[in-house]
């Protein structure tokens, strides 16, 4: 199970440059803000999500300043019934818990089943901030470090075009 410092032990093993910040517990994107972090838009907000059946499950993570309508969402990439999965779907499919949502979760689907969708405009950054798997922590890395991971490790995931307020 990777928790916050097997996540930090991946970056290092892997010589990914990155910076890493300890920090109050952060449950939204306002907590983030409020905190001082954001000034470049580069921290992610990330959203669990599951279908109407219950059978799969998204992140998807977008700059901080979008909000994401889940029917726009669903319809635009063909994805039925969309809500927020439970706290108990949280910790069986990422082993993370309330507040602690990041792409890097992931690396706790032993099944490889959760997709990850990713605002495209994270693509024109340098670097994005999410959590290690806990949220008294935020980790700078760069996207394509990020994306790399992601990949390698055998989840699906898509950029995709998310406009302000769908």
């Amino acid at each position: 199970m990777y928790g916050k410092e097997e996540v930090r032990k991946l970056l290092d093993t892997k010589g990914i440059t990155y910076e890493w910040i300890d920090h109050e517990a952060a449950y939204t994107i306002d907590d983030m803000i409020r905190m001082g972090f954001d000034k470049n838009l580069d921290v992610a907000k990330n959203l669990f999500l599951r279908d109407g059946k219950g059978t799969n499950h998204y992140i998807v993570v977008v700059r901080s300043d979008k909000k994401v309508d889940l029917k726009a969402f669903g319809k635009a990439f063909h994805l039925t019934r969309l809500s927020f999965a439970s706290e108990e779907r949280l910790e069986k499919h990422l082993g993370l818990k309330k507040g602690a949502v990041t792409p890097l979760g992931i690396l706790n689907d032993g099944e490889k089943r959760v997709k990850v969708y990713f605002d495209r405009d994270f693509t024109a950054m340098s670097r994005i901030a999410v959590h290690p798997n806990d949220n008294t922590a935020s980790v700078y890395l760069s996207v394509k470090d990020l994306f790399d991971i992601i990949k390698e490790h055998g989840n699906a995931m898509e950029v995709v075009e998310i406009p302000k307020g769908i």
